[in-house]
């Protein structure tokens, strides 16, 4: 089963790798002045938090070939890793958006008083703000997206739930099944532990 841990795993970073830039993207647009490109960004947001991501991987995996007659890509962790980013991508967006609103006006006003520009002000004075307030919210995506990972099974790709429900069928015994759950736990066990101390750290300051 450790090959399965290593895909679930891998599943688990690749995720987390693309979907945080990518939810800050997303924050970007739905929070646009245009109206047109945060209504369609509203939108596809809806969508993504709306219906299942077992539906979304399945569409990111076959929907070019009935759309298009694209054949599918063969290494499932690609569709697998673009579904669940761009999923979590929409989470992580609205939970940036509530921490960028929570921010008073006060620092906006501030910064141009000191002469920072736009950018230097959002990447300097406010993100990292925001970054310590949505903190929690971040975390307990994180730990959802440790569980959410079994999902992948739904495309056939061999992560540890897929590979200990096929062994405990060929076994007929109840111990690979436990073992996927422990590996969970232990999983999200230490996410847990790394995003508290990485909470601590952030206790420096009060907004």
């Amino acid at each position: 089963m450790a090959p399965g841990m290593v895909k679930t795993c891998a599943i688990f970073f690749f995720t987390l790798l693309f979907s945080l830039p990518l939810g800050l993207i997303f924050t970007f647009l739905h929070t646009s002045k245009n109206r047109v490109i945060s209504g369609i960004m509203h939108f596809i947001i809806s969508v993504l938090r709306g219906t299942p991501l077992m539906l979304q991987l399945i569409a990111v995996n076959f929907g070019p070939w009935y759309l298009f007659g694209i054949e599918t890509i063969r290494e499932k962790l690609i569709p697998v890793v673009i579904a669940f980013s761009i999923n979590y991508a929409a989470y992580f967006s609205e939970i940036y958006r509530g921490g960028i609103e929570s921010i008073p006006v006060g620092q906006y006003e501030g910064a141009t008083v000191l002469g920072y520009s736009k950018a230097q002000t959002f990447f300097r004075i406010i993100l990292p703000q925001v970054v310590k307030t949505i903190l929690p919210s971040v975390t307990n995506e994180i730990i959802t997206l440790v569980k959410d990972t079994s999902l992948a099974s739904t495309l056939s790709y061999a992560e540890i739930f897929l590979l200990s429900q096929q062994y405990s069928n060929t076994i007929q015994q109840f111990t690979p099944l436990l073992v996927a759950g422990v590996f969970y736990y232990v999983f999200n066990l230490v996410v847990t532990v790394v995003m508290s101390r990485v909470e601590k750290k952030m206790s420096y300051y009060k907004i």
